[in-house]
Order: C-alpha cells, then structure tokens, then sequence
C-alpha cells in the first residue's frame, strides 16, 4: 500500500515536472502576445522616421529660441593692434623728396559697443511668429509621419494576421484532404473509381502543400517589414493578440461628421492653412523694409597713442558716445514695390491651394468612407458565401462518395469553399485597413 501510495506521488512530482515549462512556456507566449496598440507603441519609440521628425521639431524650437533673441541688445568687443610706419611729409610736393616724421611705432586700441533695436518696423515680432508658425508646420508634419507609420503598422500587421488565417484554415483543409485521399484510394482498391481520381486527389493535395509554403513565406515577409517599424529583429516571430488585433470591432459614424473632423484636422488642410499664414506673415515682412529703423547704441575704448584728434598724443587715452541712431531706407521706396507685388501674388497662390487641398481632402474622406462601408459589406457576403460553399460541399462529398457525382465536381466545391474562407479573412483584415486609412485621412490616427 505504502509502495502504491509512493508510486502515485512519483508519478504526480514527474507530471508537474513535465508540465511546468510547458505551462511557462505558453504564458510567456501569452505575454509576448502583439496587439495593434503595443504595434504601435513599439513603433513610437523605435521607428528611425519618427525618430527623425523629433529632431525637426527640436530644431524648430531652436530655430524659434535664434528668433526671440533677436530681441537682445547686440554686444560686442573688438581690439587692434598696429605697427606704424613713418608719416612722409611732401612740403615741396609729391614728386620730390618728403621729409619723414617721426611716429610712435605702437599702436593699440580696445572696446566694446552694444546696439539695442527699439524699432523696426515690427521686423523682429514678425520673424518670432515666421518661427512660431513654422515649429507648427514641423509639428504638424512630425504627427503626419507618426500615423503614416502607424498605417504601415497596421497594414503589415493585418497582412500577418491575414496569412496566418490562412494557414490556418489550409492546415485543416490539407488534413481533411488526406482523409480523402485514403478514402479514395480505398474505393480505388475496392475498384469503385479510377486510378484518375487518385491522380487528381494527390495533384489537389500537392497543390496545397505548395500553397502552404507560399503562406509560410509571405507571413515572414509582412513579419520581416512589421519588425523593422517596431524595432525588433528581423526574424522575430510574430504572434497577434487576434482578440484586441484580428477581430476588433468599429462602428462607421456619418459621412458628414468624418468630413467635419478633417475640415478641422486633416495634416493636408493644416499644412495648407499653415503655409498660408507663412505667405500672409511674409507680405507683412516685405511691406515693412520701407519702415525706418530706430536703435540705441553705445560704445567706450582705450587706445595709445592718442592720434585720432588733433593735437595728438603719445599717451593712453580713452574715449566713448552714446546715443539713438536712426536710419530710413529711401531707396526701398521705388525699389520694394515688385517685392511686395511677388509677396502678394504668392499668397493668393497659398489660398488657392488652401481651397485645393481641402476639395482633396473632401475626395479622399468619401473615398475611404465608401471602401470601408464597402469592406464591411463584404464580411456579410463572405460569410453567406460560406454557408453556401459548405452546404455545395456536403452534397458533392455525400453524392461523389456514393457514385453519383464526378471527382471533378466534388474538388470544384472544396476549393470554393476553402476560398470562400479565404475571403471571408481576407475582407475582416481589408476591413480593419480601410478604417484606420479613414482615421489616416481625417488627422486621427
């Protein structure tokens, strides 16, 4: 009894032993389980095309940092040192010998001045908004590549899930299609059909182990472009989490209010709107180069020897002045008119491309509403096909196996049953992308 009883908790320790990496395994596999969202996160921090457009923006800041400094006062020093050569006196005129003065060899000068613009026509203020209009720019065209990237994430991604449906459903299809083999080649020994139809049943199943492989590499493939945009290595396997990913649901709103949300939000029309306010900003600059200039400036230095003002001396000295400076640009006047003609003409251009960009918008929006509309429509279809194909194909599997039908007919209804399981795939992965290229379309992905 005490033998029996250890033998039973042997057997028990040997089972949990087995099953515990088994079971460590699978939750790891669940764990490492990719939806779209985790896609698309990976691909936020790791996506060498985002990582690039942060940089813009970056840049942008700086850029607009360098305009607001323009309100600081310039601030300089300087310092010179000469030799000097003999002063040549001509009493007697040019061409006769000059006697030379003596001069002190050294001379040295050092300062500083500084200059603070108090007007400029609005100059400085308008290059601050220039800067802050193009950081916009850059930060809209930096959300534009991040959805691209996450529309190429979710194409590749539902191309695997795609594929692996497909291999899922051509597994179970080339199983029940050996079943048929050996049921055929039994009625073949029993003389009931021809060798033909055993013919064909293995060219049929050599056609789908073919197909299988055809599968395999194209899930590598979309597997292979999926990883590089996430920043994981290339041979990575790629395992869906098919609940949040393969089968998510959407709920399609009204055209109008898809068509409103890119009035407000589409990356095209921002842009657009954008470089418009560029070209407005711009005239304004133009206009502007005709306005006088006002600044305080200042500047002191020590220099020896003394040779600027008469008389002169062998000594340091130092000297210095302060004041307003103002300078009014007479030649802009009939020189800036076909500038500010140039500026005027390519804003109204920037309008009239504002008004084109938001008619193309307008397409697109309709158009991706009506192929999503479109692909959700061919989910029902695909699954009425279904019952259909299924249907076809139990009569033609129960008429061929009792002699009343041709193999032919029997193979026909299997393939269009496996091909409508094909489409039905097929149409939930297009659906899922037509969606999220209407999200793309409207500014919200």
């Amino acid at each position: 009894m005490n033998f029996l009883k250890y033998n039973i908790q042997l057997g028990l320790c040997l089972v949990i032993t087995l099953l515990s990496p088994v079971c460590g395994r699978t939750q790891q596999m669940r764990a490492e389980a990719l939806s779209l969202e985790k896609a698309w996160q990976l691909a936020d921090l790791n996506s060498k095309k985002i990582q690039i457009s942060e940089m813009d923006v970056q840049a942008s800041a700086a850029r607009l940092q360098i305009a607001k400094d323009g309100r600081l006062p310039e601030v300089s020093i300087h310092g010179q040192y000469a030799y000097v050569f003999n002063m040549p006196i001509y009493e007697d005129g040019l061409f006769h010998t000059p006697k030379q003065f003596p001069v002190d060899r050294k001379y040295y000068k050092a300062g500083a001045e500084a200059y603070l613009n108090l007007y400029n026509g609005g100059k400085t203020g308008r290059e601050i908004m220039y800067a802050k209009k193009e950081q916009e720019i850059v930060e809209v065209e930096h959300h534009r590549t991040a959805a691209d990237i996450h529309f190429s994430v979710a194409v590749h991604y539902y191309d695997v899930y795609r594929n692996q449906a497909y291999r899922t459903l051509l597994l179970h299809d080339i199983k029940e299609r050996e079943k048929q083999l050996e049921e055929i080649k039994q009625l073949y020994a029993n003389g009931t059909v021809l060798k033909s139809d055993v013919l064909r049943a293995e060219l049929r199943l050599s056609k789908q182990r073919m197909l299988l492989i055809e599968i395999n590499n194209s899930i590598k493939i979309a597997g292979q472009r999926l990883n590089v945009l996430i920043g994981k290595p290339d041979d990575t396997p790629v395992q869906l989490d098919v609940d949040t990913g393969g089968h998510a649901a959407f709920q399609l709103q009204s055209l109008q209010t898809y068509l409103d949300e890119a009035h407000a939000h589409a990356f095209n029309g921002l842009l657009s709107g954008k470089a418009k306010e560029l070209r407005a900003l711009n005239l304004q600059q133009v206009k502007s180069n005709t306005s006088p200039k006002v600044g305080f400036f200042a500047e002191y230095g020590y220099g020896y020897p003394q040779i600027q003002f008469y008389p002169y001396s062998l000594a340091l000295y130092g000297s210095g002045m302060a004041g307003i400076k103002l300078s009014i640009p007479i030649s802009g006047l009939y020189t800036n008119k076909h500038k500010v003609q140039e500026a005027s003409l390519a804003l109204k251009q920037q309008e009239i491309a504002y008004e084109n960009a938001h008619d193309e918008i307008r397409q697109a929006v309709e158009e991706a509403y009506l192929r999503c509309t479109e692909a959700m429509k061919k989910i029902e279809v695909a699954k009425e096909n279904i019952k259909q194909a299924a249907e076809s194909y139990r009569i033609m599997r129960n008429t061929y196996f009792n002699q009343l039908s041709l193999l032919t007919d029997f193979l026909d209804a299997e393939t269009q049953l496996l091909q409508s399981r094909f489409e039905l795939s097929t149409a939930q992965a297009n659906a899922q992308v037509q969606f999220y290229k209407l999200q793309r379309t409207i500014g919200n992905l």
